[in-house]
């Protein structure tokens, strides 16, 4: 099943690159909730990751054509997205609030600010990369793709980006 669903996102992608808008729609739809759920993490609000993942998209239908192998399509679109998401943090530049969705449980509550708290005082390259492996479930060699990294380098500061989380995280006794 599974390869039958990148041969199928490869012909997707292949008449995209020919002009063909409903085929870029159904990737676009494929993808939308993976790179809204990366955008929103990363960037924290609703209406900013809704603005990034429009101006990904934009971005992207222009340039699909350039886009050389059909099977780095996901990274291709990630990496766009990525950097939008460095563009609104240098355009905001400012400090992050912390969101203001309450779970159910009251401890709950806390332990998810306090979890967004420390992924919030990592560095934008570190969030970046956690961003990439926990909520979008990528690989090593697929961030690095990404980033333009090393899959070493990617895993070392994978590694560096939770311990810093787990050190915050120890400080509140969570």
């Amino acid at each position: 099943m599974y390869n039958y669903q990148k041969s199928a996102e490869a012909v997707l992608i292949q008449r995209a690159k020919r002009g063909d808008i409903k085929a870029f729609s159904e990737l676009y739809s494929r993808i939308y909730v993976e790179l809204y759920r990366f955008a929103l993490y990363t960037l924290k609000h609703p209406q900013e990751a809704e603005d990034a993942v429009s101006d990904t998209v934009m971005a992207a239908y222009e340039k699909i054509s350039s886009l050389k192998k059909e099977e780095s399509f996901r990274s291709w679109i990630f990496t766009i997205l990525s950097n939008h998401c460095k563009n609104q943090f240098r355009k905001r530049n400012q400090t992050h609030e912390l969101d203001e969705t309450y779970p159910s449980e009251e401890s709950d509550y806390a332990i998810s600010q306090d979890v967004k708290s420390a992924f919030w005082k990592l560095d934008d390259e570190e969030r970046l990369i956690v961003s990439f492996s926990v909520f979008g479930g990528y690989q090593s060699d697929e961030i690095g793709q990404m980033l333009d990294m090393n899959p070493v380098t990617v895993r070392s500061r994978k590694k560096r980006a939770l311990e810093k989380m787990r050190v915050v995280l120890q400080e509140v006794e969570v």
